[in-house]
This record gives C-alpha cells, sequence and structure tokens, in this order.
C-alpha cells in the first residue's frame, strides 16, 4: 500500500505520525509524499481550538478533491478533531473514507491494514516503541505522555485526549537510543503537559529521574523540554534541567495571562506575582536560561485593565521567545458559555500588539548573543551559508541561526554571533567542532 500521511497541530501528533509510519514501512508499505500516486492519506486532525479545526477540515476537502485525478484514493482523518466531533463529521463529511479517534500508532496500522476506516473508542495516546520515520533529519520529538489532568477553564484538550497517561520511561529511552543511532542530534520532549509525568507510575518515575537517564545515554545529543504548566514547576526541576549536561536551559513554560484576575478564572493555581517569582528565579539562576511562554488574550474577562497587566508582565519578565493565540469559545470546557467581554476583533488587535512588543523584547535579548561563540547543531548546510540552530532556538517555533562558512549536515559546530534580530541570528562557523 503507497501511504501519505499529513500531520495538523502539534508537536505531539508529529511524534505520532512519525511512529506510525515507522511501523507501516517495517510492514512493507510505501510512504510518499504525492497525492496522486497514494492509495490511502491519512489525515492526523487537531481539535484544540476553532482556527485548528478549520485547517483540518479544509485538509480534508482539499484531499478529497484530489479523488478526481486519482480516483481510487481513500481518504481518512484520524486524532483529536476526529475524537471530539466523530458523529458530526461522519454526518456532514460523506465522502470521507474513514474516521479514527485518538489511538496509538499501533492501533491505528492494525486498523488501516485490516481495513477497518471507522473506529472510535476511548482515547489511547501512549505506546511502546517498535521503529520510526524522522521528519527532521536532525531532531525528533519524542512524546513521554498524553492527555491532561489540569483542567484549566479554556482548554478543551481533556475532553478529546483523556485523563493524564504517561509512557514507560524503558520505552522512551529505547526510542532515544534509536534516533541518536540515525543521527538525530536533538531530542525533544513533549506531552500535553511535561511536569505530570510519571504521577500515574510509581514514586520512583518522574520528569527528573527521566531526564537523568536520558542525559546518561552515550552520545553527542541535546535534549529539549517542552510544555512545563508553570503551576507545577518546582526548584528541583528547574535545578534538574540547568545541571544536566545535555539537556538545554530552555524554559517553555505557557503562562496564559499576566492577570491574576484573569488567571483565577482561568483555573490557574498561581498569581501574577508567584509567576514572575518562578521566572525570576530561574533567570537568578542562570542569566543565560531561555524562556519561552504562550499567552491568551479575550478570555471572559478580559477588558483593556487586564491586558495591560499582561502587557507589563511581559514587559517585566522580558520572555526570549513568545507565542500566543486569540482565545476559543470551546464547548465541554469550563468557561463555554461566559460572557465574552472583548471581541475577537479587538482581541486579535490586543495580540497582535503584543506580538510587536515581543519582537523588541525579543531582539534586545538575542542581541546579548552577539560576539559571543556558541554551540550551533547545523541542519541544513549549502555552498554559500548554513542554517542551523543554538540551545536558545526550539525547532519549527523559535528563529535559525544563518551561518556563514561550509559545513556538513548534523554536526555541532562552534560558530561567533556576528548580528542578531527579533528572531534570528547571524554568525560564523569556525574551524573548530563543537
Amino acid at each position: 500500500m503507497k501511504l501519505g500521511v499529513l500531520s495538523l497541530g502539534c508537536s505531539k501528533n508529529i511524534a505520532d505520525m512519525d511512529n506510525f509510519m515507522g511501523i507501516m514501512a517495517n510492514r512493507g508499505h510505501e510512504i510518499v509524499e504525492d497525492a496522486s500516486v497514494a492509495d490511502l492519506i491519512i489525515i492526523d486532525t487537531c481539535g484544540f481550538i476553532d482556527d485548528a479545526k478549520k485547517e483540518s477540515v479544509e485538509e480534508i476537502f482539499k484531499f478529497i478533491s484530489l479523488k478526481q485525478e486519482n480516483p481510487g484514493l481513500k481518504v481518512v482523518a484520524v486524532g483529536c478533531l476526529v475524537q471530539r466531533y466523530f458523529d458530526e463529521l461522519k454526518s456532514e463529511i460523506s465522502e470521507i473514507d474513514g474516521l479514527i479517534g485518538v489511538t496509538s500508532p499501533f492501533t491505528l496500522a492494525d486498523l488501516i491494514e485490516n481495513g477497518e476506516f471507522f473506529y472510535l473508542k476511548e482515547p489511547d495516546g501512549v505506546y511502546d516503541f517498535s521503529s520510526r520515520v524522522v521528519s527532521s533529519k536532525y531532531s525528533a520529538y519524542v512524546k513521554i505522555g498524553d492527555g491532561c489532568n489540569r483542567n484549566c477553564a479554556f482548554c478543551s484538550i481533556p475532553n478529546f485526549k483523556g485523563k493524564s497517561v504517561s509512557r514507560n520511561p524503558d520505552s522512551i529511552v529505547k526510542e532515544t537510543l534509536s534516533l541518536i543511532r540515525k543521527g538525530v542530534k536533538e531530542i525533544d520532549l513533549v506531552s500535553q503537559d511535561c511536569t505530570q509525568y510519571g504521577k500515574d507510575l510509581n514514586e520512583k518515575t518522574d520528569l527528573k529521574s527521566l531526564l537523568e537517564r536520558l542525559n546518561n545515554i552515550d552520545g553527542d545529543f541535546w535534549i529539549r523540554v517542552l510544555y512545563l504548566h508553570p503551576d507545577h514547576v518546582d526548584n528541583e526541576l528547574v535545578d534538574s534541567i540547568l545541571s544536566l549536561s545535555k539537556v538545554v536551559d530552555y524554559f517553555d513554560i505557557p503562562v496564559q495571562s499576566g492577570s491574576t484576575r484573569i488567571l483565577k478564572k482561568m483555573g490557574r493555581i498561581k498569581d501574577s506575582d508567584r509567576l514572575r517569582e518562578l521566572l525570576f528565579g530561574i533567570r537568578q539562576k542562570a542569566p543565560h536560561a531561555i524562556l519561552r511562554t504562550t499567552l491568551l488574550i479575550g478570555f471572559p474577562g478580559e477588558s483593556e485593565a487586564t491586558f495591560n497587566e499582561t502587557l507589563d508582565f511581559v514587559r517585566s519578565v522580558k520572555f526570549d521567545r513568545l507565542g500566543g493565540f486569540v482565545y476559543s469559545n470551546e464547548e465541554g470546557t469550563q468557561a463555554f458559555g461566559q460572557k465574552r467581554t472583548i471581541g475577537r476583533k479587538a482581541a486579535k488587535e490586543m495580540l497582535n500588539s503584543l506580538l510587536e512588543e515581543q519582537d523588541t523584547i525579543s531582539a534586545g535579548r538575542l542581541s546579548q548573543f552577539k560576539g559571543q561563540i556558541m554551540t550551533v547543531l547545523v541542519e541544513e548546510s549549502g555552498s554559500s551559508y548554513s542554517l542551523g540552530r543554538a540551545y536558545n532556538s526550539a525547532p519549527d517555533v523559535d528563529g535559525v541561526v544563518v551561518l556563514k562558512g561550509h559545513n556538513e549536515d548534523g554536526v555541532f559546530v562552534k560558530a561567533r554571533i556576528t548580528d542578531s534580530y527579533e528572531h534570528d541570528m547571524e554568525g560564523v562557523i569556525l574551524d573548530e567542532l563543537a
């Protein structure tokens, strides 16, 4: 069978689909990029907020339209949107050939091979490791758990992902070893909230112990932890990240708001003062540490005053990296049906002004690296310049380092940073490898 795979939404979906493709390739199936020659297209969907849902539906119809030139093509949507809206999608998209909810790559592979294209059961988001394709040549997302127990008032994820479930640490180590042997140089640990890791396993297993095991694996590679809920980041975890040699000093902590009033309505524990204490504490321990966050604008109760509180919070913390999105009124959440106090258009304008402010802050933060010699992972080399990333940039969401001086892909090099902008840096490769 010739399979095409499209992964939408978050990095967890990328990890799932990389594993699914590896399983199918090992079973003798061919993974293709050209839909015109595919027998079947798998679309891994996102059901988090309106924009993500619309994108998923648009992609479904786009691939359905390709049946005109490839009449034998079957289109199967899988994952979060399907888990959340299975009956509606089945009723409203008659042209779809299959709908499969949130399930493990192994179950998905079995269903596809058996021709069981319509499947909905309790979400099953964790799995053992067999083999996988690596979407990016030198970095790979490794999923350490799925689901969430936090029940933030704005978030629909527990409704279609279920409660938090941790993946067996031996399976994570096995996958990491396999990826390193394939030449991967950065392991990016992902979950709905990595601070929940191990809570359902045993008292000796938590994120700190997992990081220690991964750090002890032989090889020249980085480990990056993504998605740390601020309410559950403690000093021990911070110290663990800062002390382990292969774990980069990069803290992805989505605070969602800088207003204590809005944080309380969201169901968050730490108020803005305690969040400042956490973030300033990291900076005090390690001034070079990178702080990334995510902010939600327009939650019910938002006003010009609460937005200005968030703006002041961002200015005081000076995040290195920041992403944001506008509130989406999602059924099944605690906030569903609450009256919006800021319209969507106004919320978008607020978000844009916040991101403009952050561009200035990011440029200032990056400027500190000018003149420094940094270790850079070269991911794409060319005759005149190469592209890479330093520890201060996560894949897909952050900037790159544009390097002068030719070098091979997939190696760590020393580079002197010569210039910086809002998100990217420029540098010159030195003679020695890192």
